[in-house]
């Protein structure tokens, strides 16, 4: 089984690369199932309806999210509705929305970390009980952990080594080069990277970005503009034992905005 892994969709650039190369990949490598990170689709910070609508029009199955999942509040009353947006496992209890989907036999899991991004509870002891308490278990499970420290998206690689066939991280925007299958058969990267302009910090206009830097001021972040990129990864998946066969990075660039 085939399954692409789409980086943090950002603003505008970042729908139109999507919409513009994820077809192509789709056919290209024949994908049976679209992961992407959602959260900052509109306007580069929150999820709307609209955004993750056309989302799932260029070809993505299911969206994952993270610490800007409130960010546009229009959606809050959408996560218990039809669309397939998860959010955080790992929120507190009564929070909106689910933290897992099962689309295809496939399950799709969303966690948060907790080094340098906020209060949420332990993702460790989230995805053990998740995994304990789903009866029967799909022998496809991908992980997507949105968090902020190398160490901390390595530990959980290491926690579920066997246990998951992918953990993929998200949320740096910046897609690392450490893909690889790990001793149990899952298959880990640090960060995906995005989809969004090339010439930005991490999706947003540079000069904001800088005068934030060195004045210490607050400034309002806007998402940069021009040519944007798409990060992916694709996965190759054995159905029968769960277990990755192959990961492989993806990238795809435009060449006029």
């Amino acid at each position: 089984m085939n399954i692409l892994a789409v980086g943090d969709v950002i603003g505008k650039p970042g729908r139109r690369a999507l919409q513009q190369f994820l077809p192509g990949l789709i056919n290209e490598y024949n994908v049976d199932l679209v992961i992407a990170n959602g959260e900052n689709s509109a306007h580069g910070i929150g999820i709307t309806v609209k955004t993750a609508q056309e989302l799932l029009d260029a070809g993505v199955d299911v969206i994952t999210s993270g610490n800007h999942i409130w960010a546009q509040r229009e959606i809050v009353n959408c996560m218990d509705g039809d669309l397939p947006i998860i959010r955080p496992l790992n929120f507190p209890p009564g929070v909106a929305g689910r933290g897992y989907l099962i689309i295809d036999g496939v399950l799709v899991v969303n966690l948060i970390g907790r080094v340098f991004v906020g209060p949420a509870d332990c993702p460790f002891r989230a995805i053990d009980g998740l995994l304990s308490a789903l009866r029967p278990l799909p022998k496809v499970i991908v992980v997507d952990f949105h968090a902020e420290a190398t160490s901390e998206k390595i530990a959980l690689g290491r926690y579920l080594d066997g246990r998951v066939s992918a953990v993929l991280g998200t949320h740096t925007h910046v897609g690392t080069t450490d893909s690889h299958i790990m001793p149990g058969g899952t298959a880990y990267v640090t960060d995906i990277g995005m989809v969004g302009p090339i010439d930005s910090i991490i999706g947003d206009d540079v000069d904001n970005v800088l005068n934030s830097f060195l004045t210490g001021l607050p400034h309002r972040l806007s998402v940069g503009k021009g040519v944007a990129a798409l990060d992916a990864i694709l996965l190759d998946i054995n159905v029968d034992t769960g277990k990755a066969a192959g990961i492989q990075r993806i990238r795809r660039a435009e060449i006029e905005p």
